[in-house]
């Protein structure tokens, strides 16, 4: 009889794309930490009322890194991991698509705060591709409305002040309680609800493993802490995992 494989679960944060030259958040030249009125673009209250910002914000999603971003080893590492035979799901914070654009399938991909490839109208919820709303700012339209209703778009992504879509959320926790082994890569792990997918796991009995540079809420109930560059950690820990089961 075959062994049963273990189940790995990993949740990646803005950390694990920087490498792919997207900038994080918070770190020390993450997008807030250098510019704080930049958060106002991610605030829902802020996006509805003022439309300055909503012109921002179009500007600040055509200008957007990630249209040239390509994988890089992190992501490339988490896919051979996949290609290996292990069930292997990937939770993610990140709306960049680059764990997609590894090779791993999308239906073993959960996106948390949803993508920044669609558009959605907050009005009618007709939904567009990001490429066609940008293609009217670059026709000179700042502040693109729904051409349906003449709602207020917006990306397909969660804003501050927006839940979690709650099936998205529930299929995470789910995977979470069932994984074996539980690693959190590139996350602050300070925001709810995902960060705490990291206490379901261990409390369900997973290895949980963190991966990022600098200290986390959740240190405390890691099994291990790792602090080296998610470039170079992430293809060795794969390699030791692979190693483990016999799967080299």
């Amino acid at each position: 009889m075959n062994e049963r494989k273990p189940m790995i679960a990993v949740l990646t944060g803005a950390g694990i794309s920087t490498d792919s030259g997207i900038p994080d958040f918070r770190g020390p030249q993450g997008v807030w930490t250098r510019d704080p009125e930049m958060e106002k673009l991610f605030t829902l209250d802020n996006y509805l009322a003022d439309t300055t910002v909503r012109a921002r914000s179009w500007l600040a999603r055509r200008d957007n890194p990630v249209w040239r971003a390509t994988p890089n080893p992190a992501h490339l590492a988490l896919a051979e991991l996949e290609r290996s035979g292990l069930p292997v799901r990937i939770i993610t914070q990140n709306i960049d698509g680059l764990h997609q654009k590894s090779g791993i399938s999308p239906r073993k991909v959960i996106e948390l705060h949803g993508t920044m490839f669609t558009v959605r109208c907050l009005s009618c919820d007709d939904r567009t591709t990001m490429e066609q709303a940008l293609a009217r700012v670059e026709q000179g339209e700042p502040d693109p409305a729904c051409l349906l209703c003449g709602g207020i778009l917006k990306s397909g992504t969660v804003m501050f002040g927006e839940n979690l879509d709650p099936e998205v959320l529930n299929q995470a926790g789910r995977i979470a309680e069932a994984c074996d082994v539980f690693w959190a890569v590139g996350t602050s792990l300070r925001v709810e609800p995902a960060a705490s997918l990291c206490l379901i796991a261990a409390n369900a009995g997973a290895r949980l493993v963190i991966v990022n540079a600098d200290p986390t809420p959740y240190d405390g109930i890691a099994d291990e802490l790792v602090r080296e560059p998610i470039g170079v950690a992430l293809p060795t820990m794969v390699a030791a995992l692979r190693d483990s089961i016999g799967m080299a």
